[in-house]
């Protein structure tokens, strides 16, 4: 864990490098995706069959291919009454913001006489990849399926691993809630190539969803292009910005929140009271040791934990956020709007000390898919769009094509293209 300040002589070059720092795939894991991309491309259902078995210890054949939809309806009655309430508040909740992003169609005329517009139609299918094992959350399922049906996608195909066999009955449970139509006994990056290119069994689909390891975010990557994806996304990361009015244990546990996710993830704090730090890394200390995930907590903190203490928290504070970036930002100080205001880069910003990071992965409503790795300079969270385009159009008639055509001509001409100019020019007057 790093301890810094923005007084000390060498802050800058020990900043700059966590902001720089890649906790992402290696050249090892992006020759192994392309490998395993090219077999499951040529090889269909028998590459994805012989992988299964390898990565998954899951014969296909024997075991079974597909999750029918009644074993996800069995699973959700099955649900024990408080949890079920839960998962039903969280699924309401998600959909009501998710269904005020719907975006509206345009069509309109202007000064000019041209009918101008654009309409919005939802991809046909779309691909979501649940993690198993460790990783396997409902909650990452309904936030990836939900914003897919608000935006009208008829084919919703979930790849999920089921190692040796293994099924995660609340990830059924959570399908069922979103109504999800298919999922498949497969996973890593082999997953994603079959939904990406097709095989004899599992149709291909034209948007890919969801999180995963370092493989499965590599083969995201490498088949942008043939189909849409969400993002690439690393290890979980949190900022947390607090002032000593807040109580250490709370921040400590917030800090806990990511790193317990994974060894990689990346918990920050900046605050200007260097002794309110001491006293958050001691509580750190004392909450995760009594964690059931302590293993991969200490790991996480010990490797990538950052305390930052800054002289001015407002001023600094918030310009050592926009640097980094990070996918979360909590604000636990007396007037987090003023610090909101002054944010412009982050994937999602929490606000007050009443509103933890953890509440928005579950029940709050907003996306908990949210980019990482500095890319919230240039990306959003998950949203209804990941799963629509936008289809232009615009329709002209003699009058109109006679008062913007000449322009057209002019610049076709210009840039040496006698064809673009002559299909306006022949039908000028």
């Amino acid at each position: 864990m790093q301890r810094l300040k923005t007084s000390d002589p060498d802050f800058e070059r020990r900043f700059a490098a966590i902001v720089n720092d890649r906790r992402e795939s290696d050249d090892d894991v992006s020759r192994v995706v392309s490998d395993i991309l090219e077999r499951i491309k040529v090889g269909g259902d028998a590459a994805l069959r012989a992988l299964t078995e390898k990565f998954d210890g899951h014969d296909l054949d024997k075991g079974g291919w597909r999750i029918e939809a009644q074993a996800c309806e069995a699973a959700y009655k099955a649900l024990e009454p408080k949890l079920r309430e839960a998962l039903d508040l969280a699924a309401s909740r998600i959909r009501a913001y998710h269904e005020a992003q719907l975006p509206q169609d345009r069509d309109y005329t202007d000064d000019a006489g041209v009918r101008l517009g654009a309409r919005w139609h939802p991809v046909d299918a779309a691909g979501l990849y649940v993690p198993g094992g460790r990783a396997a959350y409902p909650s990452s399922l309904l936030m990836n399926a939900i914003p897919a049906k608000v935006a009208g996608v008829e084919r919703l195909v979930v790849v999920t691993p089921t190692p040796r066999g293994a099924v995660n009955e609340l990830v059924l449970a959570a399908a069922h809630l979103a109504g999800v139509d298919e999922i498949w006994r497969v996973g890593g990056a082999q997953a994603v190539a079959a939904l990406a290119y097709g095989t004899e069994t599992i149709r291909p689909v034209d948007v890919i969803t969801g999180p995963g390891n370092a493989y499965v975010a590599e083969a995201k990557r490498q088949l942008y292009g043939v189909v849409g994806i969400d993002m690439v996304a690393g290890p979980s990361e949190i900022l947390v910005i607090a002032d000593n009015k807040s109580d250490p244990d709370w921040i400590a546990a917030d800090l806990l929140s990511q790193a317990e996710h994974d060894p990689t993830s990346q918990s920050i704090l900046i605050t200007d009271d260097a002794i309110f730090a001491e006293q958050v890394e001691d509580a750190v200390d004392v909450t995760c040791a009594q964690l059931a995930t302590h293993k991969t907590a200490r790991t996480s903190w010990d490797d990538y934990g950052v305390l930052l203490v800054v002289e001015d928290l407002l001023e600094e504070g918030t310009a050592l956020a926009n640097r980094l970036a990070a996918e979360h930002v909590e604000l636990s100080v007396d007037d987090p709007q003023a610090f909101f205001d002054r944010l412009r880069h982050a994937g999602s910003v929490f606000l007050g000390r009443h509103t933890p990071e953890a509440v928005g992965d579950y029940v709050a409503g907003p996306n908990h898919v949210l980019p990482t790795g500095r890319r919230a300079r240039f990306s959003s969270g998950l949203s209804v769009l990941d799963f629509m385009k936008r289809t232009s159009f615009l329709g002209l008639d003699e009058a109109s094509l006679g008062v913007i055509g000449p322009a057209a001509v002019a610049l076709a001409e210009m840039e040496g293209l006698p064809a673009h100019a002559k299909s306006v020019q022949v039908r000028l007057k």
